[in-house]
């Protein structure tokens, strides 16, 4: 994998230039690709910014997000061959930046459930996980340093679990979504994707101009190790990789706890599907009236389920993610973190992309959530840390903390 402090870091000595760094990054996409199926398109070949805090570094953008120099086609034939006149608003900053927005990478159709082509780079025979299935692969297996993606119940957490790399989930709206296809307005966030936690927190400082959010963990932080029992059961491996990164939090000097999250997170929890089905039903309705024999089966069954779905069960759900999170932002004045499960267990098979319901509850709650690879045998695990509304750097803090405690052995 390639770390964009580490580019920079040869950049800014003058050992690499920015543009050998693109180069390099197209090379890796032309040897590695081939059988990953990650990358859709790369940019066209052209000057490359020789100035800027994020020069020489090349950036995956997943297909839902527009590009100017690239079709943007939302994983479906329904919109094959689509060119936006215009960069989405995240993008147009990472040009700002000096980056390079080097290649679409593979989604499922509209960020939906149905899998898309791409490969696990850990096992070819098991998903890398949806939607943002090509920019979790594509960092996995060294092909870029840094990718986006978007999250409504678990596409950024989960695929960077499944691949084995660190991610974050910004607090809702930090990056903006213009310029992006709407599955859930109250839901969608952009992410990011890179080796390690201390790339993700340069990357996000610089992309939402708060220098801030790239800060040093507080002294004997209080995390409270959550295990969501309303979502159902995790694997055991998983609750295992969980108690190891409650004890590399010790070992840090963090004072952790359980928490078990009252009968109003349960209600949210169930009302998540209500809000994002209510929601995709109208911000896909032109597909659905016009195209809907050429939607793929998971999201067309889907949206003919929201048909039925009412204004009154939407409003009440709304109700639901409300209350919960009113308390959450109580309970945040006794602990600093939450620590929990970053998905049910290992990658499955490439039928499926995998289970969101240890992601979709802080997904509604809107906080900052950071998934931090377990190290370990076998195909890898992760847990991931959530911190309070638009507390960002503590949460990537605290991630970065418990990241390096788990290279020490238990």
């Amino acid at each position: 994998m390639i770390s964009l402090l580490d580019l920079r870091a040869r950049i800014e000595s003058g050992t690499l230039s920015p543009d050998a760094a693109i180069r390099g990054a197209r090379a890796a996409i032309t040897k590695r690709d081939g059988s990953l199926g990650a990358i859709l398109r790369t940019a066209p070949e052209g000057p490359v910014p020789a100035e800027g805090p994020l020069a020489g570094i090349a950036v995956g953008i997943k297909d839902i997000i527009d590009t100017a120099d690239m079709a943007t086609e939302h994983g479906s034939p329904i919109h094959a061959g689509w060119r936006p006149r215009a960069d989405a608003a995240v993008v147009a900053r990472l040009r700002a930046l000096g980056a390079v927005p080097l290649a679409k990478t593979a989604t499922t159709a509209f960020a939906g459930l149905d899998p898309c082509g791409t490969a696990n780079p850990h096992d070819p025979a098991r998903t890398p996980g949806g939607s943002s299935s090509g920019s979790a692969a594509a960092i996995a297996a060294g092909l870029l340093p840094l990718a986006l993606g978007t999250q409504t119940g678990g596409s950024v957490i989960r695929p960077a679990a499944f691949c084995g790399i660190a991610a974050i989930k910004p607090s809702f709206r930090l990056i903006p979504t213009v310029g992006v296809k709407t599955f859930s307005w109250a839901l969608d966030t952009v992410g990011l994707f890179a080796r390690g936690v201390p790339d993700l927190a340069r990357a996000l400082a610089l992309i939402v101009e708060r220098r801030e959010i790239e800060t040093e963990a507080p002294s004997a932080p209080r995390i409270a190790l959550c295990r969501q029992d309303f979502a159902g059961e995790a694997d055991a491996e998983a609750l295992a990789a969980l108690a190891r990164a409650g004890r590399a939090a010790e070992r840090a000097g963090a004072r952790v706890f359980d928490l078990a999250l009252p009968d109003p997170f349960a209600r949210a929890w169930a009302a998540h599907p209500t809000v994002q089905d209510f929601e995709a039903r109208q911000a896909l309705a032109w597909e659905y009236a016009t195209h809907r024999a050429a939607l793929p089966p998971v999201l067309g069954a889907q949206l003919d389920r929201a048909q039925a779905l009412t204004a009154a069960q939407y409003d009440s759900a709304r109700r639901d993610a409300h209350r919960a999170r009113r308390q959450l932002k109580d309970m945040f004045a006794d602990f600093d973190a939450i620590l929990t499960v970053s998905a049910v267990g290992r990658a499955p098979d490439r039928a499926t992309t995998g289970d969101a319901r240890f992601n979709r509850l802080w997904t509604l709650m809107g906080v900052p959530c950071v998934t931090v690879p377990v190290p370990g045998d076998g195909l890898p695990l992760g847990v991931q840390v959530i911190a309070r509304f638009g507390d960002d750097g503590r949460a990537l803090a605290l991630a970065g903390m418990i990241e390096a405690a788990l290279r020490m052995r238990d």
